[in-house]
């Protein structure tokens, strides 16, 4: 083990949160560290400053939410559906073709009143709508394509709305039964669970190499070198 994995070699596991090393380990690394002058450098054995604990786990934290699929999604066909059915209900399309009021008008008015709609029921898209609004134009332009998806009885949230088109999702989700591929953005995929565990690993090994050190209890005397 010692030719590949130095860090394991004769680990103490009775005490682990106190230390890992041996005795005579111990009592050689205090050896070391008292008379070696260290470049004149004085160290105590201090532990790890809790802040670049937190900084470390804020590191990777941060860097999972980056790429987390909370924002930033593309929004899919599946969101507006309901928006194309008001839209051809009667009294929406009665707002829109009021001759009284001018067209830009006709289309607020409209689109307030489907969205006044939408929010008195639950959705599991009414924070997807939040992040991607859309004005009477912009329904106009990608209800038919919608329509025509439904009567294909696809699965709309593969669809990705991109400008004033209604497209095949690009991402590669998982494998469905059929053995094609899910177009949608997974919430967890292999590069998460693979961090995870270099992270943890990562974690482990700083613990074994902080914890092979002299426990904090022991102070060294800097006056034998210095």
């Amino acid at each position: 083990m010692s030719k590949f994995l130095p860090l394991f070699d004769n680990l103490k596991l009775n005490h682990p949160l106190h230390t890992l090393t041996n005795d005579s380990q111990l009592e050689k690394a205090q050896h070391i560290w008292e008379h070696e002058s260290l470049g004149g450098i004085a160290e105590n054995n201090n532990p790890l400053p809790r802040p670049v604990v937190g900084l470390l786990i804020l590191t990777f934290i941060t860097a999972i939410a980056w790429t987390f699929p909370l924002f930033g999604q593309r929004p899919n066909a599946a969101i507006y559906t309901d928006y194309v059915s008001l839209m051809n209900s009667q009294p929406v399309q009665n707002v829109l073709n009021d001759h009284s009021i001018t067209t830009g008008e006709a289309d607020e008015k409209a689109m307030a009143m489907i969205e006044k709609a939408l929010a008195k029921y639950d959705s599991p898209y009414a924070f997807q709508r939040t992040q991607h609004p859309i004005s009477m134009n912009d329904l106009r332009i990608m209800a038919p394509k919608i329509i025509e998806l439904q009567n294909q009885h696809v699965d709309l949230e593969e669809y990705s709305i991109i400008g004033d088109d209604v497209v095949l999702a690009n991402f590669f989700g998982n494998i469905k039964a059929d053995g094609s591929i899910e177009r949608k953005q997974p919430w967890w995929d292999k590069g998460y669970t693979t961090a995870t565990y270099w992270f943890l690993g990562f974690c482990v090994c700083v613990i074994i190499a902080v914890k092979r050190l002299p426990p904090i209890t022991w102070k060294p005397d800097h006056t034998i070198a210095h």
